[in-house]
């Protein structure tokens, strides 16, 4: 059971985890190369550590200990009680869930691993070119997880997932969906394709398919790729892929942001609807 440690004074450095959380640059930053994550909220806490994810601390509001007592009386870190104007001091907003929790990051997997797990089974992987947005990112990994995406895979650029907007958007279900980092773009295509994967690259060409011809197809493994909002694929990675894939659009709209994109295309391609 861990202790409940009252803190009341902002420049305790046991609170440092939890600093500075508006300043995303320096979160960007600081997060992985100290190798943690800040899950925010009851929900998403329980999901990180559900997931077998360790808490290094947790910082809570008084009237949020007994939401959380089960948790607390589980934990083998120090949990925080502050006041709400003292957790806005340290974390430079108004933390609106009440509860804060760094989390320890764990080592990403390389990609043949994650592509060839020794259960197997991995059949349909979403690639992500590129994306800086948390939000987008949080709630395409939302779609992956609900819609059956077997893995993510995100280019060097891609904004972090574990991010703490990126992971509250998602829900936590960024911590169900394996997921690790290209390090060569575009040419780590190339490991989907040795792996027997057709990658497939959302986007409008003069040689783009519907996506219900890819479906029609029935590619046994299938790499979905998106891009950008604003500018979509690289030339470098569009030449790179298997097939150009569009999303069919009435009222003369010709995209969707990557978050609806990849909804619509993790849906239309599942293996085993319910």
């Amino acid at each position: 059971m861990a202790e409940l440690i009252t803190v009341d004074d902002p420049d305790d450095p046991r609170l440092g985890d939890y600093t500075g959380l508006t300043d995303v640059e320096l979160r960007r930053r600081r997060e992985p190369a100290e190798g943690l994550f800040i899950a925010e909220g009851e929900k998403v806490i329980r999901r990180a550590l559900n997931a077998g994810y360790t808490m290094r601390s947790m910082l809570l509001s008084a009237k949020w200990t007994e939401v959380m007592r089960d948790v607390i009386d589980e934990a083998t870190a120090p949990v925080y009680a502050v006041t709400p104007e003292l957790a806005e001091r340290v974390t430079g907003y108004h933390v609106h869930r009440g509860a804060l929790a760094s989390m320890q990051r764990r080592p990403l997997s390389d990609v043949r691993t994650l592509l060839a797990p020794a259960e197997g089974g991995v059949r349909r992987v979403a690639v992500f070119e590129d994306i800086v947005d948390h939000a987008n990112l949080g709630a395409a990994f939302r779609n992956a997880a609900a819609l059956g995406v077997d893995a993510v895979l995100l280019t060097p650029r891609c904004a972090d997932p574990l991010y703490r907007r990126a992971v509250k958007v998602s829900m936590g279900s960024v911590f169900h969906v394996p997921w690790t980092r290209l390090t060569s773009w575009p040419q780590d295509l190339g490991l989907l394709r040795e792996a027997g994967f057709t990658t497939a690259a959302l986007c409008l060409s003069d040689r783009s398919i519907t996506l219900d011809e890819l479906v029609a197809r029935r590619h046994e493994k299938l790499a979905l790729v998106f891009g950008t909002e604003g500018d979509g694929l690289t030339p470098q990675a569009l030449a790179e892929a298997d097939a150009h894939v569009r999303i069919p659009m009435d009222a003369g709209v010709d995209s969707l942001n990557v978050a609806a994109a990849s909804a619509v295309a993790f849906y239309a391609t599942r293996t085993d609807p319910a």
